[in-house]
């Protein structure tokens, strides 16, 4: 029996979670810990770890790094004085950091020796936990969020880390997030210890292709991790696909996996295979078309959302989700290969697999009788994106399917017209708007998803500029009549729209039942005239 989760004093809003003790480190055992470092010859001992001068414990080891706009040794002083006792830092650090008073250790690698001293420090809590890890493009929320239900169903006590947040049994962990998906380790390491301090048996969490990139999650081997596919993403960051791949296979490497579960059916998949093979990590596969340890034989669409049939190690299963199309029967298969590879059964999970729901992902938001089916999905890659009109699709009830998307600014500009062009291969209708333009100008990001629109458009399907967001989804309610299905693209759990330099209030869920509400009040108020 894994033990109860135990009440420990929750942070407020804006602080890195912790656990509420750490058992002091001495330095000279932190020092002896570190590759290709230098380090004064006496220090303190220490009880934590942060990489902002402004979330400072005391006893801290404050790590200073060359950051986008300044290298934060500058402002090693300022933690001292918040109860720093000392700094990790490279030799530019060092210099920068002379007068801070506290004693320096120089790390050639300073963002390796972050992890690995941010697992110490913390007394390397993941290994009192079975620690499951997710990357690839698209379905790790989906994908975490069924694993987390079918280890909820067989009892145990679950961390989750990802995007929609930081959850222990399904409730939220208020704590600051300085990453979108995977934190720094030193935040990461300390969120690790609060979990396993409350009673976490075991922790699920998306693993980025920057976390990898950024040894994020270096200091931690994960009991069992997950390749769920790779598409278009991420290019403003990793350049090519190629870099965008090799970060990703970091995690399937001795050092920080000890089982690995793959989906075939994708060439890179295939590819991560062979690596691991060669490196003696243990390999599970998955796959919908290929032959696997875990392959689905056979899925039609259900009403709750899909029924299939996969054959196992331990015999053929059927599976009823409650979430629709055929890439959540392949996360869902994914879920299953990774519970049983860290010992479950079938009979443990299958209850939380069927009944699992993701906030954001094909989210049916409920606009009462007489109404169109409307679905909110995360989905902002053209893989993600045909994934999801492909399940969408499934749900129209002799109508259309009309899809609501854009594109965010400051981000991969040649997967714009893609996400357009597949769009509009799929739906009825598009309707070209907003997602989170930061500093780039609406008009210009819309025009380039309208242009791949346009030229993959066939004669039958319309292609329309939304403009603003609030005013796309009320023109696609307009549009829409029973039995068709309005499918709103790429926000799917968030809150807030990114606008210039600020964040918005938005949710797509709220802003859909409002304008529904405003639709059909225009609609009586025209009968009524």
């Amino acid at each position: 029996m894994s033990p109860e989760p135990t009440a420990t004093p929750i942070p407020p809003a804006g602080a890195a979670l912790r656990p509420s003790q750490v058992d002091p480190v001495a330095w000279a055992d932190l020092v002896a810990c570190l590759d290709d470092c230098r380090a004064d010859a006496h220090g303190p001992t220490i009880t934590g770890i942060t990489l902002d001068s402004r979330q400072v414990h005391p006893g801290d080891l404050y790590v200073g790094l060359h950051g986008l706009h300044a290298h934060g040794a500058t402002f090693a002083a300022s933690a001292a004085k918040s109860g720093a006792v000392a700094l990790l830092t490279d030799v530019e650090g060092a210099t920068l950091a002379a007068g801070a008073g506290v004693p320096v250790i120089v790390a050639d690698d300073p963002r390796a020796a972050m992890a690995v001293a941010a697992a110490m420090i913390f007394g390397h809590p993941s290994d009192a936990m079975t620690m499951f890890g997710i990357t690839g493009t698209n379905g790790k929320t989906t994908t975490a969020f069924l694993v987390e239900a079918g280890l909820r169903a067989a009892g145990r006590h679950v961390g989750t880390i990802g995007t929609i947040g930081f959850r222990l049994d399904g409730d939220e962990l208020p704590s600051a997030r300085t990453t979108v998906t995977t934190p720094e380790s030193p935040d990461l390491q300390g969120l690790f210890a609060a979990m396993a301090e409350r009673g976490a048996s075991d922790v699920v969490m998306e693993v980025s292709s920057h976390a990898l990139a950024l040894q994020r999650v270096d200091g931690t081997c994960f009991d069992v991790v997950a390749f769920t596919n790779l598409g278009r993403d991420h290019l403003d960051f990793h350049k090519t696909l190629d870099e965008y791949f090799e970060a990703k296979a970091r995690l399937f490497t001795p050092e920080l996996a000890r089982v690995g579960v793959i989906n075939v059916d994708d060439s890179r998949g295939r590819q991560l295979v062979e690596r691991m093979q060669a490196s003696g990590v243990t390999v599970v596969t998955t796959s919908i078309h290929h032959a696997s340890d875990y392959q689905v034989t056979s899925w039609h669409a259900a009403a709750a959302g899909a029924v299939f049939d996969v054959n196992t190690p331990s015999g053929k299963r059927t599976l009823e989700l409650s979430l629709p199309g055929e890439f959540n029967v392949r996360n869902a298969a994914m879920a299953l290969a990774m519970l049983e590879a860290a010992g479950l059964t079938f009979d443990d999970v299958a209850d939380g697999l069927a009944s699992a729901q993701v906030p954001g992902r094909m989210e049916r938001v409920d606009l009462g009788a007489e109404a169109p089916t409307a679905l909110v999905d995360f989905a902002h890659t053209p893989q993600a994106i045909a994934s999801a009109l492909d399940a969408a699709r499934t749900s129209v009830d002799g109508g259309r399917l009309l899809a609501v998307l854009g594109a965010g600014g400051d981000r991969d500009v040649a997967k714009r017209g893609p996400m357009g062009q597949v769009a509009a291969e799929r739906a009825d209708i598009v309707i070209v708007t907003d997602d989170n333009p930061r500093t780039e100008d609406p008009a210009v990001i819309r025009a380039a998803v309208l242009e791949g629109a346009h030229d993959a458009a066939g004669d039958d399907v319309i292609v329309v500029d939304g403009g603003r967001r609030r005013e796309a989804i009320n023109e696609a309610l307009r549009m829409a009549k029973v039995g068709d299905v309005v499918c709103v693209l790429g926000k799917g759990h968030e809150t807030g729209q990114h606008i210039g330099s600020e964040v918005l209030p938005f949710d797509d869920r709220e802003v859909i039942r409002a304008e529904w509400k405003a639709v059909v009040r225009r609609n009586e108020e025209d009968q009524a005239r």
